[in-house]
């Protein structure tokens, strides 16, 4: 029998190359030993959403799977519509229009494509948060660029990135940006020419103070020339499964995404459309789902404190970012012998490293549990 045919016996480089370690591969130590806990694991670790979606999503869903041929890339004209009016409507954004938004299918797909397909040339720089969600690396990696890791236009010092990355509120932190900072940053990015993205996926989850979307007229004057916001309904609407999200911002940018993906076949099915429209239009459970996360929040945040963990930042977000002055897979394996399994603050960069996060997507019964267990 002929040998197998290998992707390292050819001339080809695997994509792969050069890439981080997926990091959930990298703790299934900690995993098992919170799964031997004798009333069960306690999953916190990932941000999955738990809770039902709502039965007006799901009827939206059904009521638009009678469509038999292909959606259009560029997303139905309601859907676009729909987007625009959630994100004045709950964030106070003005200027957008149908030709301001665009479906993706999922957020994460949209950042790690995001690079290549707006044309980052290979070697420029790419700035990503100094403790960042890991898609952001890994999609300037695959476009061949640098990566800096910055929170301010200081430590980005002489410098010129092609794209800045900013996540407010943040994943895994929950550090909220103020206006001011971000309107800074946007300020220092057009007088360069660099494109800025900004990750609003928990804009809607915002615990103390406020929180600004990137388009907001306090940060961008109004004009949202060269700026990207990233919005999911993963989180707000429990539509992780439906793969549910749009970008929002400059319409000449929007226009060569839309090019682009368009040749790509990147296209949200038409029943996730209608469901979309549902979802962005209905801001009742919305709500009712921001209610159950702030319970939930403050049994957790109450419970680590009791523990002896200091909670850092964590003003916004499904995440509570925590620490005992240790590493951090150490305070992971201590909550893993307690059946409570976290994510080590290390998944997000070097400056998470005595970190861990904490997420709030834990059924009421679960959370309940692990409250008891870091009682005990």
């Amino acid at each position: 029998m002929a040998a197998a045919h290998r992707l390292s016996d050819t001339r080809l480089t695997p994509v792969s190359t050069g890439l981080p370690d997926f990091p959930w591969d990298t703790i299934a130590a900690a995993k098992a030993a919170a799964t031997a806990h004798p009333d069960g694991i306690v999953d916190l670790s990932v941000g999955t959403p738990v809770d039902p979606v709502d039965p007006l999503i799901r009827e939206a869903l059904a009521a638009a799977s009678e469509f038999p041929g292909y959606p259009a890339t560029v997303g139905t004209a309601e859907l676009r519509a729909a987007a625009a009016a959630a994100l004045s409507r709950r964030f106070g954004i003005t200027g957008l229009d149908e030709a301001s938004i665009l479906p993706v299918i999922g957020t994460k797909e949209a950042i790690a494509g995001l690079p290549s397909q707006i044309g980052v040339p290979a070697g420029e720089t790419v700035v990503i948060p100094e403790v960042a969600y890991p898609t952001y690396e890994v999609g300037a990696l695959l476009a061949g660029a640098r990566v800096l890791r910055a929170d301010t236009v200081e430590a980005i010092g002489g410098r010129e990135p092609v794209l800045i990355y900013l996540n407010s509120p943040s994943n895994p932190t929950g550090r909220v940006q103020s206006a001011e900072q971000l309107r800074g940053i946007v300020d220092w990015a057009r007088e360069r020419g660099a494109v800025v993205v900004s990750d609003e996926c928990y804009l809607g989850l915002t615990w103390e103070g406020s929180a600004h979307s990137v388009l907001h007229p306090d940060v961008c004057g109004g004009d949202h020339t060269g700026i990207i916001a990233v919005h999911s309904l993963s989180k707000v609407s429990n539509l992780a499964s439906y793969r549910a999200g749009f970008l929002a911002g400059d319409r000449a940018l929007i226009g060569e995404l839309l090019a682009v993906r368009k040749h790509m076949g990147m296209i949200v099915p038409f029943p996730i459309q209608g469901a979309m429209v549902a979802a962005l239009t209905d801001d009742t459970h919305v709500e009712a789902q921001r209610e159950r996360y702030r319970v939930r929040r403050e049994k957790l945040r109450t419970a680590l404190l009791g523990a002896g963990f200091r909670i850092d930042d964590s003003e916004a977000g499904l995440y509570l970012w925590a620490t005992r002055g240790e590493d951090g897979r150490d305070s992971q394996l201590w909550l893993a012998q307690r059946g409570i399994l976290v994510a080590p603050g290390d998944f997000y960069g070097p400056a998470g490293a005595q970190h861990i996060r904490m997420t709030l997507t834990g059924t009421d019964e679960r959370i309940d549990a692990a409250v008891g267990r870091l009682a005990s």
